[in-house]
């Protein structure tokens, strides 16, 4: 059973009211104080707490989309990571290949031309050698004759870490949101390219070329662009491609589109933060190259360097998110560039979740949507 499996949360929480309700049957047969009653007591009371806790740890994970199964959570995904491509080409053997294929939604049934269509694919990086798995959602249009020929906007989303790229899709439900919000009129039809940012689990490297180490930036920048146009009918002028990430994520997207404003024509960063954290997750990311650790803080590079011509877009809330007066400071400095624009959405009170990044996600789509050109 999978760690995310409704029968794993089943039988976790029935182990757990079985132990509960054990214990206070046999409590009375245990109130002796010899040893044998001590540790029976003392046996049941932690298994009971360990029921306990590894079902909330089962639902939260569910809710927060964390980790994705075992080996994920114990540090040993085999799925993802640097591998050296031998191959050369396009087609079966190219840079992106289709694994699966999903319906959207149960409106538009099995047609993908009515419901659009999520593809999980496997990426290999042709310059940096990183694989990793991720969702594309194709829209409807993308499907029907009439469309046959033109290319859509894409938009790269990223989640927080450790997150999951099938938490993009089930939990923060982006391609169900685009779809509904397209189908009304509001943002116009677009391909999601969604996947973590953690490249090289279990390693959290932040978006960062690491001196020889991944090349995670390099990846986003120039090899996750190349591999989707090989694939799929987007547009390759600039103004084709925007990025959306949460938290780590949120931090990524907003670098990107600083960084590499020829290709991410808009950053929305929700949740944010402005400034590559150094703690045992991400080990030493800058190996002592101080123009490389200051690249990595927005804050500084907003200062020091010219001001990128790209649109970004920030959330927070004045009650509830930490990133809150960092972000009017990050707005400001923006504004002191003349040159990039800044957007943002301040909620009166949300957390750093999911339940405050579904309110943020459907006016986040039409906001990139609305910079976004097609051709």
């Amino acid at each position: 059973m999978g760690l995310t499996s409704n029968k794993t949360l089943v039988l976790a929480v029935l182990s757990a009211v079985l132990l509960f309700l054990g214990t206070v049957w046999l409590w009375p047969r245990l109130a002796r104080r010899d040893w044998r009653a001590v540790g029976g007591r003392v046996g049941l009371l932690l298994a009971t707490q360990l029921a306990l806790f590894v079902s909330v740890g089962l639902v939260a994970n569910q809710a927060f989309g964390f980790y994705a199964s075992w080996a994920d959570l114990l540090g040993k995904e085999t799925d993802q990571g640097l591998v050296v491509d031998h191959t050369e080409g396009r087609g079966s053997s190219g840079p992106l290949q289709v694994v699966e294929t999903r319906r959207v939604n149960k409106t538009g049934g099995l047609r993908p031309q009515l419901g659009g269509q999520i593809q999980k694919v496997a990426i290999v990086g042709r310059t940096t050698r990183i694989a990793t798995p991720a969702y594309v959602y194709l829209p409807p249009e993308y499907f029907q004759p009439e469309y046959r020929t033109r290319t859509f906007p894409a938009a790269v989303v990223l989640t927080g870490y450790p997150g999951t790229a099938q938490a993009l899709v089930d939990k923060l439900r982006y391609p169900r949101t685009a779809w509904k919000l397209a189908e009304s009129g509001r943002m116009q039809p677009m391909i999601l390219v969604m996947l973590r940012p953690t490249v090289a689990p279990p390693r959290d490297t932040e978006c960062v070329d690491i001196p020889g180490g991944p090349q995670t930036e390099s990846f986003f920048a120039r090899d996750l662009p190349d591999a989707v146009l090989a694939h799929y009918r987007v547009g390759e002028k600039p103004g084709s491609w925007g990025i959306i990430g949460d938290s780590t994520g949120g931090y990524c997207a907003l670098k990107l589109a600083m960084h590499h404003p020829e290709v991410y024509a808009a950053g929305a960063g929700l949740s944010a933060y402005y400034n590559a954290p150094s703690d045992p997750t991400t080990g030493d990311l800058f190996h002592g190259d101080k123009d490389l650790r200051d690249r990595a803080n927005l804050l500084w590079y907003l200062k020091h360097m010219p001001g990128p011509d790209t649109s970004l877009l920030v959330t927070s809330s004045k009650v509830g998110e930490a990133n809150y007066k960092d972000t009017l400071k990050f707005i400001e400095r923006v504004k002191n560039t003349g040159r990039t624009r800044i957007s943002s959405i301040i909620l009166e009170s949300g957390g750093h979740n999911f339940n405050t990044w579904r309110r943020e996600i459907p006016p986040t789509l039409q906001w990139i949507s609305g910079r976004l050109g097609d051709h």
